[in-house]
């Protein structure tokens, strides 16, 4: 059984709280200590539920009540070691909460760290490739498509967004665990998909690019795709095997990315499964 909590935080000032706004705020504490944070309960079931290893707990049992303590009893009652467990008053945790509506949960994660060579593709891989990503939001809503479709891993080339980032976890809903994902130069990705006999598809607004329906998906896939303000470089572009499009019927010439990734990635699916 997991203990029960050691200590009840109600100052603002106490160093474990002043903590837990530096790994909310900067990315370089994340990546010094190789901490990050999570909110709420479906996002910590998910992440447990991967392997990721919880290093210390806070609750708010005004804002959780009992059922939420029985829940974090159950779920990290398996754990070893037991992470550190406080509690934390109400103005008090809604200092250090990042949501608007919190159930009262903040968990201290050890940061999932994986590289291109400890990838594991099936023989028939569908890869979404990103290039120079720098909103959260963005990237956890890629995120929950490569789980939803889904996607065999997400690929991040030189992010300008820490991928462990805490709004990033949110707009996944803790996909970010789930789906095996790696930051990586774009040079180092783009020799990684050679390497491996994966056809890269760069999504950009080109004269020689072609509908997505055109294409083949049934085979080992990567399906690029740049931000909303640059799109992809122009190395990148050169460097994939075909360049294509979504056609676009109204005024505007492009969607937001997490849509431009969830059309195509489930275009790719789709085509899977009548192969």
């Amino acid at each position: 059984m997991l203990p029960a909590p050691t200590d009840r935080l109600s100052s603002p000032q106490n160093p474990r709280i002043k903590q837990l706004l530096r790994l909310q705020q900067k990315a370089a504490e994340r990546r010094e200590l190789g901490l990050t944070l999570v909110e709420g309960l479906r996002e910590l079931t998910i992440a447990v539920e991967a392997g990721v290893t919880v290093a210390a707990l806070y609750t708010c049992p005004e804002l959780g009540g009992e059922t939420g303590q029985r829940a974090i009893q159950s779920l990290l009652a398996p754990q070893r070691p037991a992470p550190e467990w406080f509690e934390v008053t109400r103005p008090v945790f809604e200092k250090v909460a990042y949501r608007e509506s919190s159930d009262g949960i903040l968990a201290v994660l050890r940061t999932p760290h994986s590289t291109l060579a400890d990838l594991r593709l099936p023989a028939n891989p569908l890869l979404l490739v990103l290039e120079a990503v720098e909103k959260p939001g963005n990237l956890g809503a890629i995120l929950r498509t490569a789980d939803a479709a889904p996607v065999d891993a997400v690929l991040i080339g030189d992010p300008r967004t820490d991928l462990y980032n805490p709004n990033a976890i949110r707009a996944s809903i803790g996909c970010v665990f789930t789906v095996p994902t790696v930051a990586a130069p774009m040079s180092a990705i783009l020799e990684f998909l050679r390497a491996k006999g994966i056809r890269s598809y760069a999504a950009a607004l080109t004269p020689t690019a072609r509908p997505y329906t055109n294409y083949d998906f049934t085979t080992p896939t990567a399906l690029v795709l740049g931000t909303e303000a640059d799109g992809l470089t122009t190395a990148t572009q050169q460097a994939c095997d075909e360049t294509i499009i979504i056609p676009m019927m109204g005024r505007i010439d492009s969607l937001n990315v997490s849509v431009a990734g969830a059309v195509l990635a489930f275009e790719a699916v789709r085509q899977r499964k009548l192969a």
